[in-house]
C-alpha cells in the first residue's frame, strides 16, 4: 500500500454516511449536556487525525501491514465493526439511552484503533487513543437520563 489507503477511505465513507444522513433529518436533535471545551478540542483533534491518516499513509510514521495477511484480517474485522456499526445505527435510529450511545461512539473508536495498530502507525494509534477516550467520555456525558 503506498501513500493512499483506498481501504481505509472505504471505511470512513461507511463510518460517516450514518452521521452524515442523521444530521441531515435531525437537525436540532443533538442537545450537548456536557460542556468541556477542552474534551470536545480533543476529540476533534483526534476524530480529524483520524480521518486523515486512515486515508493518507504519511511515509516513515507507518510501517505498512506487519505480519502475514494483514491486509486479510484488515479488511475482515473493519468490515465486521462497519457492519455492527451500521446495524447499531438502524436499531437505534430512534432511541436514546447509553448503549446507542456507547455503541456509536465505541465501534469507531475500534476501528481506529485496529486500523492503527494493523498498520503499525504511530500517528494514528496516538489520534485514536486521543478520539476514543473524549469521544467515549463525552457520548456517555451526554446522556440526559
Amino acid at each position: 500500500m503506498g501513500w493512499f489507503n483506498y481501504f481505509g477511505l472505504a471505511v470512513m465513507a461507511v463510518v460517516m454516511i450514518p452521521n452524515i444522513v442523521y444530521a441531515a433529518v435531525q437537525k436540532d436533535a443533538a442537545v450537548d449536556r456536557y460542556r468541556n471545551k477542552a474534551a470536545y478540542l480533543a476529540e476533534q483533534i483526534g476524530r480529524y487525525g483520524c480521518f486523515v491518516l486512515m486515508i493518507f499513509n504519511v511515509p516513515y510514521t507507518y510501517f505498512n501491514f506487519w505480519f502475514a495477511h494483514a491486509l486479510t484480517v484488515y479488511l475482515c474485522v473493519n468490515g465486521g465493526l462497519c457492519v455492527a456499526y451500521l446495524a447499531f445505527w438502524a436499531i437505534f435510529r430512534n432511541k436514546n439511552g447509553k448503549l446507542k450511545a456507547l455503541s456509536l461512539s465505541v465501534i469507531p473508536s475500534c476501528i481506529f484503533l485496529f486500523s492503527g495498530v494493523v498498520l503499525a502507525s504511530i500517528p494514528l494509534i496516538a489520534f485514536a487513543i486521543v478520539f476514543s477516550v473524549t469521544h467515549i467520555l463525552i457520548s456517555y456525558k451526554n446522556i440526559g437520563e
